[in-house]
C-alpha cells in the first residue's frame, strides 16, 4: 500500500514561521513535522510514499529526496495551483493503482493509529478523535458503524468526534473527485467528495484512534507537539560537556556541540550540532535547539524552540517562544511569556485576535530577526522575517 501525503499548503495561519519554508518542514524535535508523519506510517509498515508538494516544495524535495534516507520510496507530484485538498489527493492518481493511505502532513500522529486504521476493509474509511471541543474541527455524524454526515466547525456538534486528517480510500475515490463541486472557499475539499460518496450509498467507515492526535494548525501547536515528542526522548551525549556542566533527566547533546561550564540543563531537551551553550546558562524542559544555536552566559531558556543558527546573546530571557533560523539576541533581550492578570494570551492571526488558550506564550519570530541590547518583547508579540528592533525598544 502507498500512503499520499498532503504538504503543499503554505500555512498562512502559522505566519511569520511559514514565510520562507512551508508548515511540513517547521520542526519539531529538531525534525520537520513531515518527518514525523513518514516514519510513523513507515513503522506501520507502508514502504512506497507519495508526496503532494507545492509552496517551498523545492525545500521538501531536497531535504528528503528519494526517501533513501528513511529507509522509504518517495515520489513527488506538484500541486501548481493549491485548489483543496480534494485536488491534490486528485493529482496523484498516476501514481495510485490500488488501496492508499492519505495523510495530512501537518497532524501529528502514531504507527499504532495507522495500524488500526490500515485493519478496516471498507471502500472507504476515515480517522476520528475523541475531543473536548469538536466546535474547532470537522465533526461526524455517526451510525451504526458508518458515517452519515461531516459537519464542518458546528456551534453545536452532533458528536465528539473530530475528523482526524486520515483516510484510506480504493482508486474509485477519484472519480467521486472528478465530480467534487467547487466549495464557498473555493476549493475542492475531500470532505465534500466523501459527503458525496455517503449520499449516493457507500458506506464511509469510521475508526476511533486512540492515544495523541494533535493538529498543528496554529504556531503555539508547536509547542505542545514539541513537548509531546521530546517525552519520547533518551539520553545522548554525542558532544563536548565540560566540567561542571549539571544534566538532569533526558538530554541529548549533538555531535560537534559543546556546553560549557556553568550550565544548567533539565530534561527533557534537545541540543542540536555543533550548538554552542553557556557558560552558566540554564536551559529548562522542553527545550530544542537546533543546528549551530549559540546560547550566551547567563542566558535561560524553557520550553521553547529555537531553530538553526539563532544565537541568544548573554543576559536574555526566552520564554514558552518559537524563535526562527538566522536570528541574532541582542544582550539583555527579554520575552515575556505570562500576563500579569494570568489570563489567556491573545494573538493576532491574520488580522484577527485569536485566544491561543495559553496562560504562557512568549514570542513568534521569523527568520533573521535581530534585537538590540535590553529589547523588550511583549506575550505573544508575533515578528515578521528580517525584522531589525531597536536597543530598549518595546515590542507588542
Amino acid at each position: 500500500m502507498k500512503a499520499v501525503i498532503l504538504a503543499a499548503g503554505e500555512g498562512t495561519r502559522m505566519r511569520p514561521l511559514t514565510r520562507n519554508r512551508p508548515k511540513v518542514m517547521l520542526p519539531i524535535g529538531n525534525r520537520p513535522l513531515l518527518q514525523h508523519v513518514i516514519e510513523q506510517a513507515r513503522d506501520a509498515g507502508i514502504r512506497e510514499f507519495v508526496l503532494v508538494v507545492g509552496y517551498h516544495g523545492d525545500t521538501i524535495v531536497e531535504y528528503f529526496g528519494g526517501g533513501s534516507a528513511l529507509g522509504v520510496k518517495i515520489d513527488y507530484i506538484i500541486q501548481e495551483e493549491r485548489l483543496g485538498t480534494a485536488h491534490a489527493i486528485g493529482t496523484a492518481r498516476s501514481l495510485i493503482d490500488d488501496r492508499f493511505l492519505v495523510l495530512n502532513g501537518d497532524v501529528m500522529i502514531t504507527s499504532a493509529q495507522v495500524r488500526t486504521l490500515l485493519e478496516r476493509d471498507e471502500v472507504a474509511v476515515m480517522a476520528a478523535m475523541e475531543v473536548d471541543d469538536p466546535s474547532r474541527f470537522g465533526v461526524l455524524e455517526v451510525d451504526g458503524g458508518y458515517v452519515l454526515r461531516l459537519h464542518e466547525k458546528p456551534e453545536k456538534p452532533p458528536t465528539d468526534l473530530a475528523n482526524a486528517g486520515i483516510y484510506v480510500f480504493e482508486p474509485e475515490v477519484f472519480a467521486a473527485i472528478d465530480s467534487t463541486p467547487v466549495s464557498a472557499r473555493d476549493e475542492y475539499e475531500i470532505t465534500r467528495t466523501i459527503q458525496d460518496m455517503i449520499d449516493s450509498g457507500i458506506h464511509m467507515g469510521y475508526q476511533v484512534l486512540d492515544g495523541t492526535w494533535l493538529d498543528i494548525g496554529r504556531p503555539w501547536d508547536l509547542l505542545d507537539a514539541n513537548m509531546e515528542y521530546l517525552k519520547t526522548i533518551s539520553k545522548a551525549i554525542l558532544g563536548e560537556v565540560e566540567d561542571d556542566v549539571h544534566i538532569h533527566g533526558p538530554v541529548v547533546v549533538g555531535e560537534g556541540a559543546r556546553v560549557r561550564s556553568g550550565a544548567y540543563i533539565e530534561g527533557p531537551v534537545i541540543i542540536g550540532p555543533d550548538c554552542d551553550i553557556g557558560p552558566n546558562c540554564y536551559i529548562r524542559p522542553y527545550t530544542s535547539l537546533g543546528r549551530g544555536v549559540r546560547i550566551g552566559n547567563a542566558v535561560e531558556v524553557k520550553a521553547s524552540i529555537i531553530m538553526d543558527r539563532t544565537h541568544v546573546g548573554h543576559l536574555s530571557y526566552v520564554g514558552d517562544s518559537i524563535i526562527g533560523s538566522d536570528c541574532n539576541f541582542g544582550a539583555g533581550t527579554k520575552v515575556a511569556n505570562l500576563r500579569h492578570d494570568g489570563a489567556n494570551i491573545k494573538v493576532k492571526i491574520m488580522g484577527t485576535m485569536v485566544d491561543s488558550g495559553r496562560r504562557k506564550l512568549g514570542a513568534i519570530m521569523g527568520d533573521n530577526v535581530h534585537t538590540g541590547i535590553n529589547s523588550m518583547l511583549n506575550v505573544g508579540s508575533m515578528i515578521e522575517p528580517d525584522t531589525n528592533i531597536h536597543p530598549g525598544e518595546f515590542v507588542k
